[in-house]
């Protein structure tokens, strides 16, 4: 019984197993699951192509990068190779220019401005020169006799009669001073033309300068444009001069590095009193609200002052003072009662130092200068240092030297032609320096008078020079081969050389007023020569004329 039952069941169990609801047919089933694997196949392949193609351009983009990175290490390392050479050059370039500017130095010193050559060079003196006839010696040394010589005699009496009368004035000048307050007037002292016997043309005019200083306890402190700050170009020859107590030092005030006492007040600086500092620096004749010496107040003081020493003394006189020039405060003039009249400039000047170089308030200006930067700048002038050099070097001349003649014939020669053609942008000053630099640069001996015509031909070949270099260097000023004599402030020869004929490059139409008046002049010497000169020989003059024709 067991056992059937067992069967029963078993086979119960196979036909519901093997029924077909529970297990349906394989081939009912498989066109369907086919599909679908392949389809998921498909997507599974595109899914890998996609992530094999991210993976390529992976690979394409790390080697750019490595590639860029190498190109890159490889033009650092060429820049830094092009460095080096360019360091190499640059430091090449640095010495080559250090070199450069030592010979330049050393040029200078040699050849502190570049001289003509030979006496009878006459191929260096430009195309203004073709054609233009010099004077012989015997015109040149009838005119100088004749129109030149005569014109000493006057000039020593008319020095001897203004430095006396000058004297008195500031001696009674001192009297009418405050000398508690106001500036205290020294000696005065001739410089220019005047003073070194080559001024030709009339009126003659002294020149004198008069040093002041400022009362106890102040003092001057005087700054340059070579003493370390900087100056821009166009204040190249100026100054500024700073009114200070005598125990301040020179960088500010004593009462910032001292202790005051309780009852002590400092008079730049007190809080109490606001106001005196201004009206006692300008009772020290200082621009407002500075402590800079103004050279307007200067001369306003100065005319205020001489006009009270002339009150003084006028009853002494048989003659009028009064001022003659607007334009130039110092100008005075002496008029005799018979209608004659002596001009002369009485200047006020503060002394650099302890040297011969001086502050001058107000300096008789050309067309070519530019305008004085501000009333604190004072220009100065070494026209003492100048008068010197001249007497210094006159004493190793022959006798009789023509440096003084050709400097007065070519003074003579310029002012006839600026009273043809009007005033042009050169100055006595200019031709003066000229014979500077050529009195330093040739030999005592080829100054000799029969040497007259020469040397006036190398004084017209080096203005011509300079005037189309546009380039004259004052003659002191970067000169280091000064007599060691003189005394000469080594500040102002270790200086930049100070171009005089600056001013031509920035104002062409006084350039060319002055290379055209200066050409005319040429062309006109032999006639302007001729009209001042009497009694020459016959044989002379028919000369002249066919030279002329």
């Amino acid at each position: 019984m067991p056992v059937g039952l067992f069967r029963v069941c078993l086979l119960v169990i196979t036909a519901i197993v093997n029924h077909p609801l529970f297990f349906p047919k394989e081939n009912g089933t498989v066109p369907e699951n086919t599909e679908e694997i392949i389809q998921k196949m498909k997507e599974r392949e595109e899914s890998l192509r996609l992530e094999q193609m991210r993976l390529e351009q992976e690979i394409a983009d790390q080697e750019a990068t490595q590639k860029a990175l190498e190109k890159a290490a490889v033009v650092v390392e060429e820049s830094k190779e092009e460095k080096v050479r360019w360091d190499m050059w640059t430091a090449l370039s640095m010495v080559i220019f250090l070199l450069i500017e030592l010979w330049r130095q050393d040029f200078q010193e040699g050849n502190w401005q570049d001289i003509g050559g030979e006496e009878d060079d006459m191929a260096v003196l430009g195309k203004a020169f073709k054609g233009v006839a010099f004077p012989d010696k015997a015109v040149l040394a009838s005119f100088y006799e004749k129109r030149i010589l005569g014109t000493t005699g006057d000039m020593a009496r008319m020095r001897e009669m203004v430095e006396g009368f000058a004297d008195d004035l500031l001696e009674a000048l001192r009297s009418v001073c405050n000398r508690d307050a106001d500036m205290e007037v020294e000696d005065c002292m001739g410089v220019g033309s005047m003073y070194e016997n080559w001024r030709v043309r009339k009126p003659f005019v002294c020149d004198l300068i008069v040093p002041f200083a400022p009362p106890e306890p102040y003092c001057f402190r005087c700054q340059t444009w070579c003493s370390g700050d900087s100056f821009p170009p166009d204040e190249q020859g100026y100054g500024t001069i700073k009114v200070c107590r005598a125990d301040e030092d020179e960088t500010g005030c004593i009462c910032d590095k001292t202790k005051l006492g309780e009852d002590m007040l400092c008079l730049l600086h007190s809080q109490v009193n606001t106001t005196r500092p201004n009206s006692e620096m300008e009772d020290l004749l200082c621009f407002k609200n500075t402590q800079y010496l103004d050279a307007d107040q200067v001369m306003k003081w100065f005319q205020i002052a001489v006009t009270k020493a002339w009150n003084r003394i006028s009853h002494k006189y048989e003659f009028d003072l009064s001022f003659s020039l607007l334009d130039s405060p110092g100008a005075l003039k002496i008029k005799f009662k018979s209608g004659k009249s002596i001009a002369f400039n009485l200047t006020p000047v503060v002394q650099y130092e302890n040297s011969d170089v001086y502050f001058i308030s107000h300096f008789p200006r050309s067309s070519l200068e530019a305008d004085i930067p501000s009333s604190t700048h004072w220009f100065l002038t070494f026209a003492v240092y100048e008068r010197r050099f001249i007497q210094l070097v006159s004493k190793t001349l022959p006798a009789s030297a023509c440096h003084v003649s050709c400097l007065q014939i070519l003074s003579f020669l310029h002012g006839k032609q600026c009273s043809l053609t009007g005033p042009s942008g050169l100055t006595n000053y200019h031709l003066k320096t000229v014979l500077l630099h050529l009195l330093q640069a040739r030999p005592s001996q080829d100054w000799a008078p029969e040497k007259l015509e020469a040397r006036l031909q190398d004084m017209l070949k080096f203005l011509e020079k300079c005037l189309h270099e546009k380039k004259l260097y004052h003659f002191f000023i970067g000169n280091g081969k000064v007599p060691a004599e003189l005394g000469f402030p080594i500040i102002f020869q270790s200086a930049e050389p100070l171009n005089l004929f600056r001013p031509f490059v920035l104002r062409r139409d006084v350039y060319r007023k002055t290379v055209d008046t200066f050409h005319e002049m040429l062309r006109n010497m032999s006639a302007l020569i001729n009209e001042y000169t009497v009694h020459i020989p016959l044989a002379h003059t028919n000369g002249i004329r066919k030279e002329s024709l």
